[in-house]
């Protein structure tokens, strides 16, 4: 069995950090994905771009050189990938966490789906993009149905119903009608989110407004078929034709985790967990969060670039 000072879940950008920070304190450590490196961003939209510049998304005194104002997903592939390098990190990908379990007051006993380890700390740095919010409607296991977007040119010329007014939602409209899709959209709010790229807003509503894009506001699907999809609108029940459901409804931590870890969730629909906002340490000894884990439902507070500082906050705390 190894042994490690600290022992890191996720190897996204604030899991490559908090390894960062723990190999420049001295500390034994290892980082342990279950996917890819940088997981969650390898599975953003191929076209995606950052609200973010550059240099906010700088970890580890490595520059994030970008030819855009704004960086790519494949620029930030290569960026992460080039400090997990430089770094030469101690990190584990595809292998997933199966049970953890404290042994003591000081070690905690961690079985992979490949290995077994003790640790005297462990960094939860899950992020959130594992697990979509699901709709919950008559339909939504049909193979029609996507809770994740990738690459526009699959839906070319098909019946796309994107749910959602999100960033994810707003690109995928756009895209995907760029390509020769029919796109409608199913809106729960009575507007596109403010929260949308300023420089991306404009584009989708004036797509709505002259109606290259429908959009139904106020509304929620109620059913998915083979063919159509049930629609409740402000005007009653409509079906509409239908080759793919783009339900991009959010996502959320896993919480399944934090909870076999026995972190004190908040009793609120966020679900925020409870840590020390100074050490990021949970109410379990030696269990930290760091990045959007911390956030819980309420995801959109929480960035690469304002969640960097956890992982020196984590490892000046074990240290000292």
């Amino acid at each position: 069995m190894s042994n490690y000072d600290v022992f890191i879940i996720g190897g996204g950008p604030i899991g490559l950090a908090c390894g960062i920070a723990a190999q420049k304190a001295n500390l034994n450590y290892i980082i342990v994905e279950k996917g890819c490196l940088v997981n969650s961003l390898y599975n953003y939209p191929v076209n995606m771009t950052f609200f973010s510049t550059s240099e906010r998304l700088e970890i580890g005194g490595v520059p994030f050189m970008s030819l855009n104002p704004k960086p790519k997903r494949a620029e930030a592939l290569e960026y992460y990938r080039r400090v997990a390098k430089d770094h030469n990190l101690n990190i584990h990908l595809f292998e997933t966490i199966e049970n953890v379990e404290r042994i003591n007051s000081n070690e905690f006993e961690i079985k992979t789906s490949k290995r077994n380890y003790s640790a005297r700390n462990i960094i939860v740095a899950t992020g959130f993009y594992d697990l979509p919010q699901m709709l919950h409607v008559p339909g939504e296991n049909l193979s029609k149905v996507k809770h994740y977007y990738n690459d526009p040119h699959y839906y070319a010329f098909q019946k796309v119903l994107v749910v959602g007014a999100s960033n994810s939602s707003v690109d995928a409209a756009l895209e995907t009608w760029r390509k020769g899709a029919d796109v409608t959209m199913v809106v729960r709010k009575d507007a596109i989110g403010k929260s949308v790229k300023y420089w991306v807003k404009p584009d989708i509503e004036n797509r709505i407004k002259e109606g290259s894009i429908k959009a139904y506001f106020n509304s929620n699907i109620t059913a998915i078929h083979e063919r159509i999809v049930d629609i409740k609108t402000p005007d009653g029940i409509i079906t509409i034709e239908n080759d793919f459901v783009l339900a991009l409804t959010g996502y959320h931590p896993d919480f399944n985790l934090l909870k076999h870890l026995q972190v004190t969730l908040s009793n609120d629909e966020k679900q925020c967990p409870l840590y020390n906002g100074e050490t990021m340490e949970t109410n379990q000894k030696g269990i930290y969060l760091a990045g959007v884990v911390c956030g819980g439902y309420d995801t959109h507070k929480l960035f690469i670039e304002n969640s960097r500082e956890h992982a020196d906050k984590i490892i000046n705390a074990i240290v000292s």
